[in-house]
């Protein structure tokens, strides 16, 4: 049933927060939050949003990016904050490797690939009557590990859909798929919503927040004392496009799943993502405050949105040179 309201959700939205695409800008060994300044840092990534993604950037709560940032991928032309995740790759039966392609999520204005971003108050059928703090300047956080190597150590709110058509939702799993996907894999991040109201950050990037996710969309559960302020309900979506490898010739002769991390993870429990804030002055908490729902939140009413074009003409320029795609032989850097 949850699959269903979600997906009708989608179909004639009322009210309840903001649901966006935001185009690819980099796919690179570049990670200037859990090791800044590494050229190249361990693994590849995949990074939306705007254009001042680098490998190093200015930390601290005097530092929006969105105020040296020039151009973004994401609909909300304000939104100059950068979001990235891992990237999946297929292995083959030969041991070779091959970058799996990611396309746009369903009915969204102008991404063509990158990630689905969600900013909710409380779930999709209302906004709630609770008081929803936007991100300060600076801030920045994590979700998951890219070492994890159970089930167990997975988070509430990592997860994976073996979608049967675009819209499909729920049944997720905290591991990979077993069988091939008739349209692709969807990988699911979502980010702990309670504060701790003084830090910007923390030395891992996640001991300033606290979890107290539910599955799926469905509202986070009360704030503790140690983390009273609630945020936005920030969640992402890629979707893989596995399809182009769903000959079964070409998997691993045992029948297990053939798709890995970057990172090498095959379970698909090190799943793990990136937020750097940077909305432009105050929109993210006119978002929040308000009672518009996804791209109708756009046009000024209340946030500012771009075309299609320009979501899609922002890039970042590669600061590593190597090849990602491709068959390749070994994953690019090495394996956590």
């Amino acid at each position: 049933m949850k699959w269903l309201l979600f997906a009708l959700a989608l179909v004639a939205p009322s009210q309840a927060g903001l649901r966006f695409g935001c185009s690819t800008i980099s796919i690179e060994r570049l990670d200037p939050l859990v090791e800044p300044g590494s050229i190249p840092s361990a693994h590849v990534h995949q990074i939306v949003g705007g254009n001042t993604f680098a490998p190093t950037m200015s930390s601290g709560a005097k530092n929006n990016i969105a105020d040296t940032a020039t151009c973004t991928s994401c609909f909300f032309s304000e939104d100059f904050s950068n979001y990235w995740t891992a990237v999946l790759y297929f292995k083959a039966r030969n041991g070779t490797y091959k970058r799996v392609p990611i396309f746009a999520n369903a009915q969204l204005e102008g991404s063509t690939d990158g990630m689905t971003i969600y900013y909710t108050q409380k779930d999709f059928n209302s906004n709630g009557n609770k008081k929803i703090t936007a991100f300060p300047p600076g801030f920045r956080m994590t979700v998951g590990s890219p070492t994890t190597n159970t089930k167990a150590g997975v988070v509430k709110g990592l997860a994976y859909t073996c979608l049967q058509t675009v819209l499909t939702r729920g049944a997720e799993t905290p591991d990979f798929p077993t069988k091939p996907c008739p349209a692709g894999i969807m990988a699911i991040h979502h980010f702990p919503s309670c504060w701790d109201g003084k830090n910007v950050d923390s030395p891992d990037h996640q001991s300033h927040m606290f979890s107290t996710t539910k599955d799926g969309f469905q509202e986070a559960g009360p704030c503790p004392a140690s983390h009273p302020v609630r945020m936005p309900q920030l969640a992402y979506e890629t979707m893989w496009d596995t399809t182009k490898f769903n000959d079964k010739s070409l998997w691993p002769t045992d029948g297990s799943q053939p798709f890995v991390w970057s990172m090498g993870d095959s379970t698909g429990y090190a799943t793990h993502g990136d937020y750097v804030f940077g909305w432009k002055g105050d929109s993210l908490q006119k978002a929040m405050d308000s009672s518009c729902m996804f791209q109708a939140c756009g046009n000024g009413k209340p946030l500012l949105s771009q075309n299609a074009a320009a979501i899609n003409k922002c890039k970042v320029k590669a600061t590593v040179t190597e090849e990602t795609d491709g068959w390749l032989t070994a994953l690019p850097g090495r394996a956590m």
